[in-house]
């Protein structure tokens, strides 16, 4: 029997932003007559969940602060949450899991004869081909693009040039192609840029009938380059389900609704060890950056392989446990995210069902319902409120054009606005609790996020602010479609004010620098 997804869930009481735990229904992976993913118990699917509850304990007892999490087996949907004020409606930006899609793009167009991983690089380009070609250069395939295997001794820096392509062919190959391993961002955009020239479409318009419309991803959006051509190795921002989908169509031999989107010959050969990886600090039987690398999917251990991203985004597939794990997370730490995937997500496996446990799936209900990320909340007033409130201080001059700023508070919020050369900016935020709005300010002097999505003039944000005492006030943003917050402290003296900036990477790791200015202002008579 199937049932209204939204009726079902309203009727089991899940909210919209935690997991869902539904009792296991018959038919396909997807609900007949949605692109939604069907919901399960855990046990249903013989895992288990209080090890499923261990693992979101243990990420929060480490910090690793992750976003969301999704777990699927079978196909189906065995746990789901997100840590507020991140939602399941929101994109997530992938980072470098951008370029397992665009890997998928790459198989697409070899599956359409446009191309095969055997042709030279050096043929898609022949406007843009330094006047003499290296033998290294010539004998460079899409393959060891694919492989990270370009035979560069450095990753071409190009970003600052007007034609990639072009900046990225004069480079020096120091290695012969196809025996020297560099992780190579570059590489991907190169995978990017000859989709384009062979289908007269971005990577994002080419995969849309052929990936994304029949997997049901919407809004989907990329990053391009100056040249209009979308980044390939990063910049992809999708849901965290898209993410679980696009892993279940690579678990299921890129077969969905029936129909074979992607050869299994692709993901046979995209998902096997092709090179030999470098990265992380551990020795290989304990480090996931050593097991190998194929086209654009690192290998993992216990057999399994994965796309990934800086900061904790994954796609992990176990194809021997038919499980499927989508993270999207701001961490400094992937090795130990990926430690408790294995640890307890791949060890709550017990067979093929478990009889049911009504207690530990209310637990798990109870805890990825109730997903959230802390709050600094301290203290909600101060007694200079009166003195400042709503009162432009204006701003000594700096390098962000910013000539002033101020705070107006209400009874559950406040508001800091800034102006700068450009106009007036606004950042709503609640008091002990998230208030979401967009900003422009992703643009302007926060540069937190990129702006290179073609139409995007606003990015979403929930925002928090707190007085730490009685002269300090501080804001968090929260970029929620990013990996990456920022906090904004505003310290006063009597009828001065000190603002500073400072990025979640600098947060993160204190060796990171925001070379940001702290501004400096007065109080207007």
């Amino acid at each position: 029997m199937q049932l209204n997804r939204r009726l079902f869930l309203k009727q089991l009481g899940f909210g919209a932003a935690g997991i869902s735990l539904l009792s296991s229904l018959p038919g396909d992976v997807w609900a007949k007559g949605s692109s939604a993913l069907l919901r399960t118990t855990p046990e249903a699917q013989g895992m288990s969940s209080a090890s499923l509850l261990a693992f979101a304990d243990a990420v929060e007892s480490q910090k690793l602060n992750l976003h969301s999490m999704m777990v699927l087996r079978h196909g189906n949907v065995v746990a789901e949450g997100w840590w507020a004020p991140y939602a399941p409606q929101l994109k997530h930006t992938l980072y470098s899991l951008s370029k397992s899609f665009t890997s998928t793009a790459v198989g697409m167009a070899v599956a359409e004869k446009r191309l095969t991983v055997e042709d030279k690089v050096t043929k898609f380009f022949p406007d843009d081909l330094p006047a003499t070609v290296s033998d290294n250069l010539a004998a460079m395939r899409v393959k060891d693009l694919l492989t990270m295997s370009t035979g560069h001794d450095k990753e071409p820096a190009v970003r600052s040039e007007k034609n990639w392509a072009k900046a990225f062919l004069a480079q020096p190959v120091e290695h012969q192609p196809g025996t020297f391993f560099l992780y190579n961002s570059i590489a991907t955009y190169m995978l990017s840029a000859i989709v384009q020239k062979l289908t007269g479409q971005t990577v994002l318009a080419y995969l849309k009938p052929r990936l994304f419309d029949p997997l049901g991803i919407e809004g989907a959006d990329w990053e391009v380059n100056p040249q209009g051509i979308n980044t390939g190795g990063w910049g992809l921002r999708v849901k965290t389900e898209d993410i679980a989908k696009f892993g279940q169509l690579y678990l299921q031999k890129g077969v969905w609704k029936g129909k074979q989107l992607l050869p299994a010959k692709w993901i046979d050969d995209a998902t096997k060890f092709e090179i030999q990886s470098k990265g992380g600090s551990r020795k290989k039987e304990e480090n996931d950056w050593l097991q190998g690398y194929g086209y654009q999917f690192w290998r993992c251990r216990h057999d399994a392989y994965r796309g990934d991203g800086a900061f904790g985004q994954y796609c992990i597939v176990m194809p021997k446990e038919d499980i499927v794990v989508a993270i999207t997370s701001e961490t400094s730490d992937m090795q130990a995210i990926l430690d408790n995937v294995w640890e307890h997500i791949l060890g709550s496996v017990k067979g093929k069902t478990l009889p049911a446990d009504a207690k530990e799936q209310a637990q798990l209900k109870q805890k990825l319902t109730a997903l959230a990320l802390p709050i600094q909340n301290v203290k909600s007033t101060s007694p200079i409120i009166a003195q400042i409130d709503n009162k432009p201080f204006s701003i000594a001059d700096n390098s962000l054009h910013v000539k002033s700023v101020s705070l107006n508070f209400g009874k559950d919020g406040g508001i800091f606005t800034m102006q700068d050369d450009k106009g007036e900016h606004r950042i709503n935020c609640g008091m002990g609790r998230w208030v979401e709005k967009e900003t422009d300010l992703s643009a302007l002097p926060l540069k937190l996020t990129p702006t290179l999505i073609p139409g995007e003039t606003k990015t979403k944000i929930a925002s928090s602010g707190t007085w730490t005492d009685d002269n300090t006030f501080v804001l968090t943003v929260r970029f929620i479609e990013t990996a990456h917050y920022e906090t904004i402290t505003c310290n006063f003296d009597k009828d001065t004010v000190k603002v500073q900036f400072k990025k979640s990477l600098a947060i993160l790791n204190p060796a990171t620098k925001d070379d940001r200015p702290v501004l400096e202002g007065r109080l207007l008579a």
